[in-house]
C-alpha cells in the first residue's frame, strides 16, 4: 500500500469512530483494516501517526495495537511502532478448517431464536446488503462479524462464543474487494437471510449445510490473494 495509502486509511477512518467505548472502536477498526488488506503486510503503524489522524489521545490506540500484536497480525519494532505481519496461507487455510468446525457445532446449540433475536439478524442481514449495494466493505464486514456474533451466541456458550469469534479476528481477508470478492460478497446477502429463517424454524441439518458453504466458499478467494501477493 506504501505510505499515501496508510495516510489515506486513516483519513477514511477519522469520522468513524464515535462509538462510546472508543478503545474497542479504534480496535475494530485497525483489525478491520489489516485483515481486509488495505494496511498491506510490511506496513508500520505508529501510536502518534494514528491518534493524530482520527483526532483522539494515545492511550486507546497503543492499546489498540498492543492486543493486535498480541494477535500476532502486527508486530513491535523498537522505536518505530508496529509493523503488519505477512500472513501465511498455511495459517489461513487452518484458521478456516478450525473456525468451520466450531460455527457449525454453536449451530446444534440453537434450541429457539427469540423474535427480538430474530428481528436482529435480520437486521444486521439488512445492513449487509446494503453494505454490498454500496461497495462499503468495512461495513460489510462489521455487519457480517455482528451477525455472525448473533448467530452463535443463539447456541448460549459464551466461551465457545468467544472462541469462534477470536478466530474470525485473526483471518486475513486479503481479495475481498478482488473481482472474486465482490461477487463472492454479493452471492452471500441471500445467504445470511436464508440462514435466518433456518434457524428460527429450526432446520439445523440445512442451517449447518448452508453455513459450511457460507464460509468456505471464502477459502479460495483469500488464498488466491495471499499466493499473489
Amino acid at each position: 500500500m506504501g505510505a499515501n495509502g496508510v495516510a489515506e486509511w486513516l483519513s477514511a477512518g477519522e469520522d468513524e469512530l464515535q462509538d462510546a467505548n472508543l478503545r474497542s472502536s479504534v480496535l475494530q477498526r485497525i483489525r478491520f483494516g489489516i485483515v481486509s488488506g488495505k494496511i498491506g503486510p510490511g506496513e508500520i503503524l505508529t501510536v502518534p501517526t494514528v491518534a493524530k489522524a482520527w483526532g483522539v489521545s494515545s492511550t486507546p490506540v497503543r492499546e489498540a495495537l498492543l492486543e493486535l500484536s498480541k494477535a500476532g497480525l502486527i508486530e513491535p519494532l523498537r522505536n518505530r511502532g508496529f509493523q503488519v505481519c505477512m500472513p501465511s496461507a498455511g495459517d489461513l487455510a487452518d484458521l478456516f478448517a478450525i473456525r468451520v468446525q466450531l460455527e457449525l457445532f454453536a449451530i446444534t446449540l440453537v434450541q429457539e431464536m427469540p423474535p427480538a433475536e430474530k428481528a436482529s439478524l435480520l437486521d444486521f442481514a439488512h445492513q449487509i446488503a446494503d453494505a454490498v449495494k454500496s461497495g462499503d466493505t468495512i461495513g460489510y464486514l462489521a455487519a457480517d462479524r455482528a451477525f455472525h456474533f448473533a448467530l452463535v451466541s443463539l447456541g448460549n456458550n459464551p466461551r465457545l462464543t468467544s472462541m469462534i469469534m477470536d478466530l474470525r479476528d485473526h483471518m486475513r481477508l486479503y481479495g475481498i474487494e478482488s473481482e472474486a470478492g465482490l461477487e463472492r460478497q454479493a452471492r452471500s446477502v441471500s445467504e445470511h437471510f436464508e440462514l435466518v429463517e433456518l434457524v428460527a424454524a429450526h432446520k439445523l441439518e440445512d442451517a449447518s449445510n448452508l453455513l459450511r458453504h457460507h464460509i468456505l466458499d471464502w477459502e479460495p478467494v483469500f488464498l488466491a490473494a495471499i499466493d499473489g501477493s
